[in-house]
């Protein structure tokens, strides 16, 4: 006997359907088709409860041949859609129930979609993969290298579209992603590069007062390895506004939240990774500067800050010089620390003192922009209802030595702690995992409150770009940090990087 409290709505409605259509002498076919009738909704609700999946929610080879055969069938014949959807969304059903019993229970992975994910049958094929691979969220690259991922009739920004072919003017591969993903119970983030604008806009002469400089009035192009990377100055309200832009035309899609990438300066290359004098800030730009003088409280603070950035050192001659120039004001006076330093005490006396105070006001000036840039950022986000998060390298705001700082001045520890904080723990342990681990460590010690989801790289059951296998990394974590329940991997190209290439060249799946 069945229960019938199994029996699917559907089949109950199409069985009272029946029993009124065919007359009682036919009661025995009736029995017959109840009979397979329910043994179909048995089937049907058994068959998620199973989870046919592995460990990780990874779907059995079988489970995954059957979906890409009718997915390859319904593209040419419109009479096997319906069974591809039916197994999308069985799959659907066992995903979810794996994940609410399966440590992590969200489990991202990062994608970057093609041009030629337009073709037929391209998207959905990636999505389903991600699926196999037992993802039930996404961390979509929207905003990168200079591209975004919106279509070309509709593209506010200064950025070029991903999808440029001449008829796909009209194209929404993300809105077609969002979609398609949500069909599927994934969760979608847009990913997006943040203070880093990348090549082309660096190059545009309209843009050239928004870029992030150093004291040689440089930009950030000639002092890091990938060319692809040209930081913006976080005071520029040019900037400000091309980035708005660019988040209103991605919210529009309706994303189930957004990451925010390259929320820091560029790290340089060799010597250039660390800054110790603040000529090697980029703080140069014409608003940035503004901004920073913006934060003396009296005429004596101004000529400080404006005679430090230019020299990078004051003289025992340069205090004397301000001193005549400002009798009345006895102090020195900035936002934040003031200076104590009392003009009738000797300029000897005071040099030291007021270069570190200095100094340290102008790192704090950087790295507040950069805080700034990302809290209005977000803001715009959580003002839709959407989530927010921060990604970012846990040892990228190190002090070094007495007063060196890392390059990139990523002061996560003063990001917003109501957004979720992404640490990339990509770190390279050899044989071991305890780089990995420690790093999450230190991000969940400094915000227990706030929710934190690391960011793992590597491949599923192999070792890859030197990173450990993803499970060897998971059960790491699973065991130094248990009240994680939601990590994200690097990347969807990499667990399959032959077939991401002939994605790529438009090959068929």
């Amino acid at each position: 006997m069945y229960d019938q409290r199994l029996v699917p709505p559907a089949i109950k409605i199409r069985f009272l359907q029946l029993n009124h259509v065919f007359p009682k002498t036919n009661m025995k076919i009736l029995t017959a088709l109840s009979a397979t009738l329910l043994s179909c909704s048995s089937l049907l609700v058994a068959t998620p409860a199973k989870a046919a999946i592995g460990p990780y929610c990874q779907f059995a080879p079988e489970e995954v041949a059957a979906k890409e055969k009718l997915l390859e069938a319904s593209i040419s014949n419109d009479q096997v859609k319906p069974e591809y959807t039916a197994i999308v969304q069985k799959h659907r059903q066992m995903l979810e129930i794996c994940r609410s019993q399966t440590w992590p229970e969200e489990q991202a992975i990062w994608l970057r979609l093609y041009p030629c994910d337009v073709n037929p049958g391209s998207l959905d094929y990636v999505l389903d993969r991600i699926v196999n691979l037992g993802y039930n969220r996404i961390h979509l690259e929207v905003f990168y290298d200079s591209q975004v991922l919106l279509p070309p009739g509709d593209n506010p920004t200064p950025w070029t579209p991903v999808v440029r072919s001449p008829d796909g003017d009209q194209i929404d591969l993300l809105q077609q992603a969002i979609d398609r993903a949500h069909q599927r119970g994934l969760k979608v983030y847009a990913w997006l590069f943040t203070m880093n604008f990348g090549y082309t806009y660096a190059q545009r002469p309209d843009r050239q007062e928004a870029l992030a400089r150093n004291a040689t009035g440089k930009n950030s192009l000639s002092y890091v390895d990938d060319r692809a990377q040209a930081f913006i100055d976080p005071y520029s309200s040019q900037a400000q506004t091309d980035y708005n832009n660019l988040l209103q035309a991605v919210l529009k899609r309706q994303p189930d939240g957004v990451l925010f990438d390259y929320v820091r300066y560029p790290r340089g290359v060799a010597g250039h990774s660390l800054v110790n004098n603040v000529k090697d800030l980029w703080i140069y730009g014409k608003s940035s500067l503004n901004a920073l003088y913006a934060r003396a409280s009296n005429q004596k603070g101004l000529a400080l800050i404006k005679k430090f950035v230019e020299t990078g050192n004051l003289s025992t001659r340069d205090l004397e010089f301000i001193d005549r120039q400002y009798p009345k004001e006895t102090q020195a006076k900035w936002q934040g620390s003031p200076s104590e330093s009392n003009s009738k005490a000797t300029a000897s006396s005071r040099q030291n003192k007021l270069n570190r105070d200095l100094w340290f006001l102008s790192v704090a000036h950087a790295a507040q922009g950069v805080i700034d840039f990302l809290s209005s950022a977000a803001q715009t986000a959580e003002d839709r209802g959407l989530k927010a998060g921060a990604v970012f390298f846990p040892e990228a705001n190190r002090l070094v030595g007495a007063q060196g700082f890392d390059s990139r001045l990523q002061a996560w520890d003063k990001f917003p702690p109501d957004l979720e904080w992404h640490p990339m723990a990509y770190g390279i342990c050899e044989d071991q995992t305890n780089c990995i681990t420690e790093q999450v460590k230190k991000v969940l010690n400094t915000s227990p409150t706030t929710n934190v989801i690391p960011a793992l790289a590597g491949a599923w059951g192999k070792e890859y770009r030197n990173h450990l296998p993803l499970e060897t990394q998971i059960e790491a974590l699973r065991k130094a940090t248990p009240e994680v329940n939601s990590m994200s991997h690097f990347s969807y190209a990499w667990q399959e990087p032959d077939r991401d290439r002939l994605r790529q060249s438009c090959h068929r799946f």
